[in-house]
């Protein structure tokens, strides 16, 4: 699925399911709360911090899919063709970083 298909099946659901959108104000603090729920997964599973039980059945996959999601409906509240955006950054980043990663001694 395209990013441009993924925005229109999310405006789909929240026209069906969740009656509107929520504002931008409340969107971005939803993003914030989703975020800390795959730092929390990434810290105690992969990271230092010990993993609690009631940590051990979240789903990094859920969790990820659910800051899509919202990364998706603040795309499509504020406008934002979210493909088009994200070809140009690639195409920028491709530029820019052809040799970068490559030249770095940190990552050898």
């Amino acid at each position: 699925m395209d990013i441009k298909n993924a925005q229109l099946i999310v405006d789909e659901w929240i026209n069906e399911h969740g009656v509107r959108y929520f504002n931008e104000l409340t969107n971005m603090a939803q993003l914030t709360e989703e975020v800390g729920e795959v730092a929390r997964i990434i810290a105690r599973r992969y990271g230092e911090q010990s993993e609690k039980e009631s940590d051990k059945d979240k789903d990094l996959g859920e969790e990820l899919a659910d800051v899509l999601f919202v990364v998706l409906c603040l795309a499509n509240q504020t406008g934002v063709d979210l493909q088009k955006a994200f070809d140009k950054r690639m195409d920028k980043k491709a530029k820019r970083d052809h040799d970068r990663h490559h030249n770095n001694e940190k990552l050898k």
